[in-house]
């Protein structure tokens, strides 16, 4: 019984998709069935809890390490003179399509409640690889107090490869041009480590499902086999490759990015004071925890010591401006989400770097933790007395095609209802993209399945109201 229940939700949430993957964006409040209220009290998480003890502040501490400078101008001279993202997006070769051109199986993953008023499909080729998925998501919003870099309007977008031909992770990312939004290009550069004092580089060897795009730096997560927290990029220091081919790194007659045209070398990294990031959801954690030190939490308990953000997104509400990061605890783990937050150094000399100390502690301004597992995607925002609210894409569990979008402040929690199955929460999008706030045009950009889509945050606090 059990199970045929199952398949008749499954069945019901198909239908469901179909009919609003049909109806294209232009959906209503009245077409989908929707009502705005709490979650009931046996799955509300409540309020986010904070952690004030020094003790659990101190967990989050990271180091930052950068990359030599004579590395980075060793390879420089190798590659030859570095350039910015502007001359990125102009090599941009292939085309979006927008929501008229994007299949019906690709519609069906956008959000039913709010509705996704943008929507793009990256082109065919991209759109039907396997290997690389589409996990992250950042904007020039961030970049700048205008929302350009230059005179351009970008998306850049961070696709992850596991497991490729030769058994190896690798990490791109998708340089959008938005100036026109009917008409969105792009092209790809893959990310990579120098090596060897300069003289060579490898490609990052994990998944990007967090990226902040701050000033002139990019900041990604890692996982997996890298043991590193954030890995950052410096978008005035792209190194073109000169060798085409599947090779990565120094090659016979030049440079190879796995068949790329731009690399992007990073210039720092930080790294937890205590634990190390591989993740006890990765296939790497147990070889692994030999070099944890015992810090990493064990099946079951709360929370993990190390911080290894899977999300991330800027609030540029604080003063100084902040990276907000959110972990990612299994679902039906038992164990609570970490919530914190770091800020950015104000020196202009580290434009994009986190704030440090003397010795290159980077610390925690502020945590919280949630009852919420699965999370995919974070965003906050203050709005006054009531303190920072925060913003949590859920992922979408085995039943259904669509994840939740939790609202949580000390208060509580809410998340918008949609259709007639038996969890009437599940309105958001499939839960696998992290979310970025736009603020000069007031959008929410996120990823779902492999379609990359916009909502205004009006559009989502009418919802949750």
């Amino acid at each position: 019984m059990k199970q045929r229940g199952r398949h008749r939700r499954r069945r019901q949430g198909r239908a469901l998709r179909a009919a609003l993957a049909g109806a294209g964006l232009s959906l209503t409040a009245a077409a989908t069935l929707i009502s705005t209220s709490q979650a009931t009290v046996a799955d509300d998480p409540g309020a986010l809890k904070p952690l004030t003890s020094s003790a659990r502040l101190d967990r989050l501490r990271l180091t930052e390490q950068p990359v030599p400078a004579r590395s980075l101008a060793r390879l420089a001279a190798a590659m030859g003179r570095p350039v910015d993202a502007g001359a990125v997006l102009d090599s941009a070769d292939r085309t979006l399509r927008d929501a008229d051109g994007c299949t019906a199986e690709e519609k069906e993953s956008l959000p039913v409640e709010p509705a996704a008023t943008r929507a793009y499909c990256w082109n065919a080729a991209d759109a039907a690889t396997r290997q690389w998925q589409p996990e992250s998501v950042a904007t020039s919003g961030d970049a700048a107090d205008d929302g350009r870099w230059g005179t351009h309007r970008v998306i850049l977008s961070g696709w992850s490869r596991h497991g490729g031909e030769a058994g190896s992770d690798l990490a791109r990312v998708a340089f959008v041009d938005a100036d026109d939004p009917d008409h969105l290009t792009y092209t790809w550069a893959l990310l990579a480590v120098p090596v060897d004092g300069g003289r060579d580089y490898r490609g990052l060897a994990s998944r990007v499902s967090g990226m902040v795009w701050y000033r002139d730096k990019l900041l990604v997560t890692t996982s997996g086999g890298e043991r590193d927290a954030l890995y950052v990029y410096d978008l005035r220091r792209i190194q073109r490759a000169t060798v085409a081919g599947d090779a990565v790194g120094r090659v016979p007659g030049g440079w190879s990015a796995h068949g790329y045209r731009w690399v992007l070398p990073a210039v720092a990294s930080y790294r937890p004071v205590e634990g190390s990031c591989a993740r006890a959801d990765t296939p790497s954690a147990q070889a692994d925890s030999a070099d944890d030190g015992g810090l990493a939490a064990p099946a079951g308990s709360p929370i993990a010591a190390a911080p290894c953000p899977t999300g991330l997104s800027l609030d540029r509400g604080s003063a100084p401006g902040s990276l907000v990061a959110s972990e990612t605890a299994p679902r039906g783990s038992g164990r609570h989400t970490r919530l914190w937050r770091y800020s950015f150094s104000t020196d202009p000399d580290r434009a994009g770097l986190l704030a440090t100390d003397p010795a290159g502690t980077v610390t925690a301004r502020e945590a919280y933790e949630t009852k919420v597992d699965g999370v995919r995607g974070v965003l906050t925002r203050r709005t006054g007395a009531s303190g920072p609210v925060w913003y949590l894409a859920r992922a979408a569990g085995p039943d259904s095609g669509h994840g939740t979008l939790w609202r949580q402040d000390l208060r509580g929690a809410g998340a918008t209802e949609c259709g007639s199955s038996d969890d009437t929460r599940r309105c958001w999008g499939d839960g696998t993209g992290s979310l970025a706030y736009w603020a000069q045009t007031g959008e929410v950009w996120s990823l779902s399945g492999r379609t990359l889509f916009a909502v205004p945050l009006s559009s989502v606090e009418r919802a949750l109201r």
